[in-house]
């Protein structure tokens, strides 16, 4: 007799992408491979990818009618959950793609909102969450009115309708003052706190999200940050005083960076995101096994830049060296090698030629070149702290 289990199952979800004039089908599918980890680290269960070559998005639906038709048949006969987009859908497109699919829509903002609530432990990110949420909710409350849409034609309905709107949207506005202020508060209590860290150099892990930064923080400080092989692991920063030789610093492990991280994130994490900005030296961690780490690279250094902190000192610390792996190719393959048929060792030559920046490649879990890495980070932190306080010594 087999056993009753009450344990919830997964929703079972698809998942939309477009392809869109100057991307590859490569790329298009590396984004859905990220959509459908972001779906599993939300609890999914992804069963199916729908694509489309698109000159630009449907503004009515985002996809043509044909493949909403189709995922619609497929939706039906799998008795499919939710349907998620990789890509930020309006308020009507999401209200028209329901009306269609008849089951719920989520775009890529919704997915990663809701990873974050999940994740948020201290009060400081759960209140920066909501925050984010409130903004992304406010522009999309009248699409949650579909009911009194339908019944427009009604006397008496329009009214009621739109002062109930309205009446919302107050709340809203109001939850999000109390919110901003909440996290003002914060922010002075943890502007003090970084400025009672006395003069040592700061120095802040950064990089996309899932490619070891809590690994090599607990590597690098003794310290015991969660890793997981989830995306977002870590939302709040955690600080830890670090000694190099006769060197002490303070080293910091920031949220994670993702591609089309919404901006709503961005502006509610900004006093989590001061330590980045505030610190001296940046450690960009990259996954060097990942397909897309050069996308990787780009997305981090562009967030960067909304941050004002691209010009900062940095070591580029290409990290899961152990994980690598590359296709040899044919000796009699004339066509030109791609990054793929690239060695370790060749990989490593290439970058460390063409990067203006210290580069080291490690790996943080089998604990490989880590004395050339802690020699590098000394190097740079000492010289700041020398050029900064001339007449101290490193130990305090």
């Amino acid at each position: 007799m087999g056993m009753i289990t009450t344990e919830q199952q997964p929703d079972k979800a698809v998942l939309v992408g477009v392809q869109m004039p100057g991307q590859s089908a490569r790329d298009v599918q590396d984004y859905l491979d990220e959509l459908a980890f972001l779906a599993r680290t939300a609890g999914c269960q992804p069963v199916k990818t729908f694509t489309q070559r698109l000159e630009r998005p449907n503004p009515r639906s985002f996809i043509g009618a044909g493949k909403l038709k189709e995922i619609k048949n497929f939706i039906d006969e799998e008795e499919i959950d939710l349907v998620i987009f990789d890509d930020e859908l309006s308020p009507a497109q999401i209200r028209n793609i329901e009306e269609v699919l008849r089951c719920r829509i989520l775009d890529r903002t919704d997915l990663i909102l809701d990873i974050f609530a999940r994740r948020a432990k201290t009060a400081q990110a759960r209140a920066q969450v909501e925050l984010a949420q409130y903004q992304h909710l406010l522009p999309r409350l009248a699409g949650m009115w579909t009911h009194l849409e339908r019944q427009r034609g009604g006397i008496g309905l329009r009214g009621p309708g739109e002062r109930e709107i309205e009446t919302d949207r107050r709340i809203v506005r109001d939850r999000i003052t109390r919110l901003k202020e909440e996290l003002r508060r914060i922010d002075s209590r943890m502007v003090i706190q970084r400025k009672n860290r006395g003069k040592l150099v700061r120095v802040s892990l950064i990089g996309y999200t899932n490619v070891g930064k809590s690994t090599l923080m607990n590597l690098l400080s003794k310290s015991n940050v969660p890793e997981e092989d989830k995306l977002f692991a870590t939302l709040d920063t955690t600080v830890r005083r670090v000694v190099i030789d006769n060197l002490k610093f303070l080293l910091s492990d920031t949220v994670g960076f993702i591609r089309k991280l919404p901006h709503q994130l961005i502006e509610s994490f900004k006093s989590t995101l001061d330590e980045v900005r505030e610190a001296d030296l940046l450690l960009h961690v990259v996954d060097i096994s990942h397909p897309a780490f050069e996308e990787q690279i780009r997305v981090v250094t562009e967030t960067l830049r909304e941050l004002n902190a691209a010009d900062k000192p940095q070591i580029l610390v290409f990290n899961k060296t152990d994980a690598y792996h590359y296709i040899p190719k044919d000796e009699d393959d004339l066509t030109p090698a791609t990054r793929e048929n690239l060695s370790l060792e060749e990989l490593e030559r290439t970058w460390m030629g063409r990067s203006d920046t210290p580069t080291v490649f490690i790996s943080a879990l089998k604990k490989w070149n880590i004395d050339k890495l802690r020699k590098m980070i000394y190097e740079i932190a000492s010289r700041i702290h020398a050029e900064r306080y001339p007449y101290d010594d490193f130990l305090y």
